[in-house]
C-alpha cells in the first residue's frame, strides 16, 4: 500500500531542499559560459545536497534521499501543491472499508440492455 503520509513528508523535505539548492545554483551559475550544462549541474547539486541534507537532518536512507533530490529538482513546491488536496482525499478513500457506488454509475443495472 502506498504510504501517502510519508510521501507528503518527503515532499516537504524536498521543498526545504529546493530553497537551499536554488540559492546555491543561482550563486554558482556564473561559472558556466553557456547555459548548456546548467540543468545537469542543477540536477547534480540537488542530488548531492539532498544526500548531505538528509544524512545531516534526518534518518532517511540513500535511495530516499535521492528521491528527495529528484523531487527538489523537478519542483517540490509545485508537486506538493498539486498533490496536497488529492493526498487527503485518497487517504480517506483508501481507509474506508466499504465503497459506495452511485446508482447512475453502475454499468450493468439488473441485466438491462
Amino acid at each position: 500500500m502506498l504510504n501517502l503520509e510519508y510521501l507528503q513528508q518527503l515532499l516537504i523535505a524536498a521543498i526545504t531542499l529546493s530553497t537551499i539548492t536554488c540559492a546555491i545554483v543561482q550563486k554558482t551559475k556564473g561559472f558556466f559560459k553557456t547555459s548548456k550544462f546548467l540543468n545537469i549541474y542543477s540536477l547534480l547539486i540537488n542530488l548531492i545536497v539532498g544526500i548531505v541534507f538528509c544524512y545531516t537532518f534526518t534518518n532517511i536512507t540513500l535511495p530516499t534521499s535521492l528521491w528527495i533530490g529528484c523531487f527538489s529538482f523537478i519542483g517540490a513546491d509545485t508537486l506538493y501543491k498539486t498533490l496536497e488536496g488529492k493526498i487527503a482525499s485518497h487517504t480517506d478513500l483508501i481507509n474506508k472499508k466499504t465503497v459506495t457506488i452511485p446508482k447512475e454509475n453502475i454499468i450493468n443495472q439488473g441485466g438491462k440492455k
